[in-house]
């Protein structure tokens, strides 16, 4: 008669182990069935929220397109002969042929900007539905897995009582065959099918240590477990640490995401291309400073979407206060961002210093016309 040694024990914990419920195997599926699902969830979310992004890039490109045609065209009529008087007298430098062509050179930028954002978000939106349907085709071939695993599972207890009762009469071929379905080695297989042939050298033994061991009120998974335990608590087993989440290390994108999202942004509305840039020129505490000093200012965040130089312009507080000191609104501010990438400090000055020595007000003139 064969002794239940330790690694027989192992082997038949192995085996236990894939006839319940807490099956290895099993909940490994599971596990990924989790996975998968949740991956599905999220992006079934990003998909819905990048088409409607794209759906409003698209309508965006339209209304600019449109009514910058307008715009030209109903300054092209303006005479500043007609308003001679009231300007004079209102002090407002209005010149209808200068902000026509700043007109013509904005328009055409701005509208390739909402271009290329619509196309970063079309090209995520590739890989987004690429990784829901991958999400979806591995929910599905689990589904599969699992009625196979079960009808396996239900294989291997049909064997087992046979072997218990002693009325196997199943082949070697047919075990073995049947535990290479679930992943044992070729010592394994070959062991295991003596174990089932021959109960008496270690099957009915193991059966009444785990009937002796049982407590009352547990499953029958629980006394495998238990057993398990037992065994690898004696023999000091490494565990198995397949299972165990490894600490994902964060990208430096992946970091600044995180911060802008903190900061009040969603991040879906920078393209790559924006990210790339303020990375390049990267300064977490220029960054924070610009955005708390805006929001401080009451000037929309959308500024930084639109113009993400600002993000790491180390001069955005001093230039704000420079036009809020001349009594500009942060409205003004907000509607014209190109002041604040056109000029640093210095130049903005040296601006505002020319306006006055030309006698006019730099509160009157509209910031277009800086």
């Amino acid at each position: 008669m064969k002794m239940l040694t330790a690694e027989i024990t192992r082997l038949l914990d192995k085996l236990y182990n894939l006839r319940g419920e807490d099956s290895v195997i099993l909940a490994k599926m599971k596990q990924e069935k989790d996975i998968a699902t949740k991956t599905k969830e999220r992006t079934s979310s990003e998909k819905t929220t990048l088409q409607e992004k794209i759906e409003n890039l698209t309508e965006e490109e339209r209304v600019l397109a449109e009514e910058g045609e307008k715009l030209v065209n109903a300054l092209s009529h303006i005479k500043t002969d007609d308003f001679k008087i009231v300007l004079e007298k209102l002090k407002v430098d209005f010149n209808p042929d200068r902000l026509s062509e700043e007109v013509n050179r904005l328009l055409p930028k701005t509208i390739e900007k909402v271009q290329e954002e619509k196309k970063s978000a079309k090209d995520e939106l590739v890989k987004v539905e690429a990784e829901m349907n991958t999400a979806i085709a591995t929910i599905e071939e689990l589904a599969i897995r699992k009625d196979e695993a079960i009808e396996n599972q239900e294989r291997l207890n049909e064997y087992f009582e046979l072997a218990l009762n002693g009325n196997i009469n199943i082949t070697r071929d047919s075990i073995t065959s049947l535990l290479e379905k679930f992943d044992f080695n070729e010592d394994e297989r070959r062991e295991a099918a003596k174990i089932m042939m021959f109960p008496e050298d270690a099957l009915y033994d193991y059966e009444n240590k785990l009937k002796n061991a049982a407590h009352p009120g547990m499953s029958i998974s629980e006394v495998f477990q238990e057993a398990k335990e037992n065994v690898q608590n004696k023999e000091e087993e490494v565990k198995d640490n397949s299972y165990e989440e490894v600490e994902e290390v964060k990208s430096p994108k992946d970091e600044l995401i995180e911060l802008l999202t903190d900061l009040g942004f969603d991040h879906l509305e920078f393209t790559s291309n924006d990210l790339d840039k303020v990375l390049a020129n990267y300064s977490v505490n220029v960054l924070k400073n610009n955005v708390e000093y805006a929001k401080n200012n009451k000037i929309n965040l959308d500024l930084f979407i639109d113009n993400v130089e600002l993000l790491y312009d180390k001069e955005f507080e001093q230039k704000i206060n420079k036009l809020i000191e001349i009594g500009k609104e942060p409205l003004d501010i907000y509607l014209n961002p190109g002041i604040l990438i056109k000029y640093n400090k210095n130049d903005l000055d040296d601006t505002i210093n020319k306006l006055r020595s030309s006698g006019l007000d730099p509160k009157k003139v509209p910031l277009m016309a800086y």
